[in-house]
């Protein structure tokens, strides 16, 4: 990666002609079945520009209360987009169409229009969890009914497709838009990628301007997605059979009492409320094994293409040693 890096062809990307941002963009935007994409620096940004994009100040965007663009974007949704969120609570981060219709509002001056759907597939604060293409599609159908928009927060897409089998240009004929990040399971350095249609990229690359992510030769960025999208896709399962591994180890200790269900690469799972998490997290610390607090009493583990079976196996052999 660091070698396609070195070798990039460049040109200034604000004005569209960084070969190797073209190159990237359209790779990602032909595997899902789309017209157009456009690079950002971040997912947070793709999110943001997305949710900007499909709405008008005083609508209102559904998701679910664990989603990453409504706790995790500094309060975005408000400030970029003047948007109010009606949040649901779904199973480990997923919403369904059920739970959607009913929580669409009514053409009544007293309430925000509902303008948009948003879905995180895989659900980070949902331990990885992944959506059957069967929700998806009756979330989808349902959007198209009542004319709602619909984006997906795709930031560890190709890791819901590894678990699933799924195709990607079947999961983006659903969506109005699409955040894919790169630099996640795929190990990129830095960049995401928004991927909808031409005439959506043209009004996103305005947005991108006033957001600061216009950027100049950024084909060196670029080539790594290019690299991680080439080699690293495959891969994405071994990832997940480490992180089940972690995941029984975990289910064993007699400290943690609960550890949500393994799909992807991540590992969530809550920590006894006679062990203070951070006393936990300090201790793997000491051995060099980095994890992090998750809310109350929850840590995450997340497997990745730089974290091995040698590394799995010490991380293992250090979980079951733990005396507290």
């Amino acid at each position: 990666m660091l070698d396609a890096m070195m070798h990039a062809r460049v040109g200034d990307d604000v004005f569209e002609e960084d070969p190797t941002v073209l190159e990237l963009e359209d790779k990602a935007a032909a595997r899902f079945g789309k017209e157009a994409a456009l690079f950002c620096p971040s997912g947070t940004m793709t999110n943001q520009i997305a949710i900007k994009l499909l709405t008008q100040p005083q609508q209102e965007v559904i998701c679910d209360k664990a989603a990453h663009i409504y706790l995790y974007e500094g309060g975005g949704i408000a400030f970029n987009s003047g948007l109010s969120v009606r949040l649901l609570d779904g199973d480990r981060g997923r919403i369904n169409a059920a739970d959607v219709a009913e929580n669409i509002n009514p053409d009544n001056v007293h309430h925000p229009v509902t303008s948009l759907v948003s879905v995180e597939n895989t659900s980070n604060k949902g331990g990885g969890s992944c959506y059957r293409m069967e929700e998806i599609a009756a979330i989808a159908k349902l959007c198209r009914q009542h004319r709602i928009a619909l984006h997906l927060d795709g930031a560890r897409i190709f890791n819901a497709l590894a678990a699933t089998g799924q195709a990607p240009a079947t999961m983006g004929s659903h969506f109005d838009t699409i955040s894919v990040c790169l630099s996640k399971g795929l190990g990129a350095p830095v960049g995401s990628l928004l991927i909808t249609s031409a005439d959506n990229i043209k009004k996103a690359r305005r947005i991108r301007k006033v957001f600061g992510g216009g950027m100049r030769q950024v084909g060196f960025l670029a080539a790594a997605g290019i690299f991680a999208l080439d080699h690293h896709v495959e891969r994405l399962s071994e990832d997940h059979v480490r992180a089940a591994e972690l995941g029984k180890v975990l289910s064993g200790l007699s400290f943690v009492d609960e550890v949500f269900p393994v799909e992807t690469n991540i590992c969530v799972f809550r920590i006894n409320e006679r062990l203070p998490s951070s006393a936990f997290i300090e201790a793997l610390k000491a051995k060099n094994i980095l994890v992090v607090s998750f809310g109350k009493q929850l840590v995450r583990m997340v497997t990745h293409l730089d974290f091995n079976d040698d590394m799995l196996v010490k991380t293992t052999a250090e979980l079951k040693q733990l005396r507290f």
